[in-house]
């Protein structure tokens, strides 16, 4: 299986004897997952059947499900009227009549509407197989949309994750030239400011400030998760929330070497690598 968006929409249709149904799904993302329907009330003994269903395809999303059935055009309806409620219903009027002493009279067409009919036992039974078929295929119709769009969302953070490597290389690099620059500024300020200080002690300080600026362990973690970040990429299945862990990890590494440096080049870079780490952020949350 490959990556998921949280984002999609998905259409199933079936067509019975007496009935058509509609199904829709639209999708987008969640921590977990949250499921919403709007289907009549005649469907409420299914919903658990549709969660469990919904369940084999996704793991994760808001779900907003519409289900809608109709007559199907093609089927030739033919009325049966209930007698007995046409009965009750003459004589209440009939007798509402007589004890009023007003003269009240029926309409043959009254008896059209549907209060009248006779109940399609075999009515909810139809629908619900025609539901439960629609919405299956709904499900995989979102599931390939998802599918899609998933793809699309790896490839963009790919595209971020090698802009983030490019201004890190360019870190790693500069991360030896930068302390060598430290240290010719600290000592042409005291010669500049002609302070007679101790060579021996002088080269302690520096190297205690120097291990302070030291940048080489951070330099070392982000190498591996970005390592884990391209495993993951050209990994299937869920990896949303595995992505946005190492994300805060990287975010953690990059802002301690922007504390640590105070090398415009370098801190330029870091710019760039955190502004290509919020872009990533951003995309995953959408990831399954």
């Amino acid at each position: 299986m490959s990556h998921q968006s949280m984002t999609g929409f998905g259409k199933g249709e079936n067509i019975g004897d007496k009935y058509k149904v509609t199904t829709e799904i639209k999708s987008v993302n969640h921590r977990f997952k949250d499921t919403r329907f709007k289907m009549s009330s005649l469907f409420n003994s299914i919903e658990l059947d549709l969660k469990k269903s919904l369940e084999k395809f996704f793991k994760r999303g808001s779900f907003e499900i519409f289900v809608q059935y109709k007559k199907n055009p093609d089927y030739k309806d033919v009325v049966e009227l209930d007698e007995e409620k046409i009965k009750t219903y003459l004589a209440t009027i009939n007798k509402a009549s007589q004890a009023s002493g007003v003269s009240v009279t029926v309409q043959p067409t009254e008896f059209l509407r549907s209060d009248f009919y006779i109940e399609d036992e075999e009515k909810e039974d139809e629908l619900k197989g025609l539901v439960l078929k629609a919405f299956n295929t709904a499900c995989e119709a979102l599931r390939e949309s998802r599918l899609e769009e998933g793809e699309k969302l790896i490839k963009t953070l790919a595209d971020h994750k090698n802009e983030y490597t490019k201004h890190y290389e360019n870190v790693a690099k500069l991360k030896d030239t930068y302390q060598a620059g430290i240290k010719e500024k600290l000592i042409g300020r005291l010669e500049k400011e002609d302070i007679k200080f101790d060579e021996q002690r002088l080269q302690q300080e520096v190297i205690y400030y120097l291990e302070k600026l030291d940048i080489e362990e951070e330099i070392s973690r982000i190498s591996i998760h970005l390592k884990k970040l391209d495993k993951l990429l050209k990994s299937t299945g869920e990896v949303g929330r595995q992505i946005d862990f190492l994300i805060q990890e990287l975010n953690r590494e990059t802002n301690t070497i922007g504390s640590k440096c105070a090398s415009d080049e370098i801190s330029e870079n870091v710019i760039q690598m955190k502004v290509h780490l919020e872009k990533i952020r951003e995309q995953a949350l959408n990831l399954e």
